[in-house]
């Protein structure tokens, strides 16, 4: 199995965008990428727009190129409209989408989730729901979580997790948990065990305003629970906590539990070998202010 992250924080945008291949299927998990619209008061730097520009491609290249294309949610970071990145992407393909109707704040479920919907009308091949459907081909075996919270309570959403299996390697994106920060964030992942897991993280920049004390505990000891009850050899841990330039000090806790056994933590950047650009964090600096 390719694992390829196409575009997340570590890497300069706002996305978790993941292509997949195995002998089977070409899976891509949310082809959409997006900047914060403000960060200390300011609007996205030039860097960050060429950056956005450059990712979108490689994430229309690898959708073209993919069999199934999986949306976990509305927000405009996991899925596109067709400004960057072409709506062809989506002609003749599998979609699993979250489901529109259930288990979705008002945002979602009465503004983007029916544009989107009507924009790529007759696109695909068929459209399913994602929540707790599955999908074989071959050796390879696709499933969704059900309906998670994105982050701590409703009021963002509500976000589906996709497992990936080639009956070799495992596979598990967790799209927005923010954390995880509850018990049924974590059901899905228990259940599936997989070896590599893509894990959105706690939103450490927005300490003590969106983000408590108490819930970056829980999410380093539930990420700690992870490590010890199923076999995943690498985390990826990124998207939310890489707005945060000492992203690192704050899940401390996490990451000498995990390389005590063994386990690898590291950004989706690092996962590919390369350095983290962390724009947005680095807005400020890249002004020069």
């Amino acid at each position: 199995m390719l694992i390829e992250p196409l575009a997340f924080d570590s890497m300069g945008v706002r996305s978790m965008a993941t292509f997949i291949r195995t002998r089977d299927l070409g899976i891509l998990i949310d082809p959409g990428a997006a900047l914060g619209p403000k960060r200390y008061g300011l609007p996205p730097h030039p860097l960050e727009i060429q950056t956005l520009e450059l990712l979108s491609r490689r994430i229309e290249k690898k959708a073209l190129e993919s069999d199934v294309i999986v949306v976990t949610h509305y927000h405009y970071d996991h899925h596109n409209l067709g400004d960057r990145i072409s709506l062809d992407v989506y002609r003749g393909k599998i979609l699993f989408i979250k489901d529109p109707n259930n288990m979705i704040n008002f945002n979602q479920g009465k503004r983007r989730a029916p544009l989107f919907l009507e924009k790529i009308r007759d696109l695909p091949a068929r459209i399913d729901v994602a929540e707790e459907n599955s999908l074989r081909v071959g050796d390879t075996v696709v499933k969704f979580s059900k309906a998670v919270t994105h982050g701590a309570d409703a009021r963002l959403g509500y976000v589906v997790e996709v497992y990936v299996s080639d009956g070799k390697t495992s596979f598990l994106h967790s799209s927005d948990v923010e954390g995880p920060v509850n018990e049924e964030q974590v059901e899905f992942i228990l259940e599936m065990n997989p070896e590599v897991l893509f894990l959105d993280g706690p939103m450490t920049y927005m300490l003590g305003y969106r983000l408590s004390q108490d819930h970056l505990r829980r999410s380093v000891k539930l990420v700690e629970r992870i490590v010890d009850e199923t076999d995943v050899r690498k985390i990826v841990w990124d998207h939310h906590l890489l707005r945060d330039l000492h992203f690192r000090s704050k899940i401390a806790g996490a990451l000498e539990h995990a390389s005590g056994r063994g386990v690898k933590i590291m950004t989706a950047a690092e996962f590919l070998g390369e350095r983290n650009h962390l724009l947005e964090a680095r807005r400020r600096e890249l002004y020069g202010r």
